[in-house]
């Protein structure tokens, strides 16, 4: 299969390219050789033909052939805000929703989360998460990236809130199945952490306009929740 990467710059046909770190690190790894072809992508749409001109120690220099427009995208745009749970559980979620098709990731600090980011943390985990989001892109064949933000409070992402679109609140005990949602004006979807959102924080969700989903009678754990419903909306696109 031939190798695809995310070059975080605008392409361009004819044109010859050092590849940034991440994606030389990646190629080297692979040992293309001089010669081989490559699929790049700069998460504006569609893809890139490349050809690999010199490999060196630590540059990969490339030639840029022409665009092909694909679109592999859900048709709706989801915004995925979740009480981002600890461990390696909110690297997993990262890659299956990314791979699902999500469009945002927004990390909240809620009353019950387990995972508490302050100060410094806050903007490496974002970056770690970034990362997961890239590969998850370059292996599942997304022509762009989910932007994932950094960690905030539920109160604090309530009050930013565009005025436009669905809101969906995932709960396990109230709400009826979710129904299609129209595709023209975004979703967000709001999940809580390990033990679920308080009473305070489902109320807050309701006021500012989210309307509670139920996902059938079994309780999923907080990393299983959002993915069925990213799943649910995929097979419907």
């Amino acid at each position: 299969m031939t190798l695809r990467l995310f070059v975080d710059a605008p392409l361009q046909t004819a044109a010859s390219l050092a590849l940034p770190p991440g994606a030389a690190r990646h190629a080297q790894v692979r040992r293309v050789q001089p010669g081989d072809a490559l699929v790049l992508f700069d998460g504006r749409g569609g893809e890139w033909l490349a050809t690999v001109r010199s490999m060196g120690r630590s540059e990969v220099v490339v030639e840029v052939r022409g665009h092909v427009a694909v679109d592999r995208e859900l048709p709706l745009r989801v915004t995925l805000a979740l009480g981002a749970p600890a461990n390696d559980r909110m690297d997993i979620l990262v890659e299956k929703a990314c791979e699902l098709g999500v469009a945002a990731i927004q990390p909240l600090l809620c009353e019950r989360s387990v995972l508490r980011l302050a100060g410094e943390r806050i903007e490496r985990k974002r970056e770690h998460w970034q990362a997961v989001a890239v590969s998850a892109c370059e292996q599942s064949g997304r022509t762009r990236v989910p932007s994932v933000a950094p960690m905030c409070s539920l109160e604090r992402w309530l009050a930013a809130l565009p005025p436009d679109g669905e809101r969906w609140l995932l709960s396990p005990v109230e709400g009826g199945p979710p129904t299609r949602p129209a595709l023209d004006a975004p979703l967000a979807v709001l999940s809580g952490p390990e033990g679920g959102l308080s009473e305070a924080e489902e109320a807050a969700a309701r006021a500012a306009g989210f309307q509670s989903v139920q996902l059938g009678p079994r309780i999923l754990r907080a990393e299983t929740a959002p993915l069925a419903v990213l799943a649910w909306l995929a097979l419907g696109a």
